[in-house]
């Protein structure tokens, strides 16, 4: 199943920062601020009661104290495509968080199911029980 495109976020709920990316990379990583950090006002959203607490989940540890979801993004070598990186993946848990789970619908086991079940198990015991040594009367 393919989710829809995430609608994008508004630009007044968005903040970024522009960070020296750490890692391999050679003097580019040491001159150029190429990661992005992009903060999420998460009541700037308005979203319902349920959404909220499953966005919440989703975002984990990048959840901030002050209602905020922090992403960042160092995985391209520009700036551009870091941001468009962070953009879509903070898109994407708002776009998951929207989506109800599947209520689990409890089942019973028929008589017939039970009753074979405890069939196979005496089967099993019966032949777990002829392996032992003989005895020696």
């Amino acid at each position: 199943m393919t989710r829809a495109e995430p609608a994008p976020l508004p630009e007044e709920a968005l903040e970024e920062r522009f960070l020296a990316a750490t890692g391999p990379g050679g003097q580019n990583v040491n001159k150029v601020a190429t990661a992005v950090q992009l903060r999420l006002d998460v009541y700037a959203l308005r979203l319902a009661p349920d959404v909220f607490a499953r966005l919440k989940g989703l975002a984990g540890s990048r959840w901030t104290l002050d209602g905020g979801i922090i992403v960042t993004a160092r995985r391209f070598r520009t700036r551009e495509a870091n941001r468009t990186d962070a953009r879509a993946r903070l898109a994407d848990m708002v776009a998951a968080a929207h989506v109800r789970p599947e209520r689990r619908i409890k089942t019973k086991p028929s008589k017939s199911a039970k009753a074979k079940r405890v069939d196979a198990k005496a089967r099993t015991g019966a032949i777990k029980r002829g392996r032992g040594k003989p005895a020696l009367d």
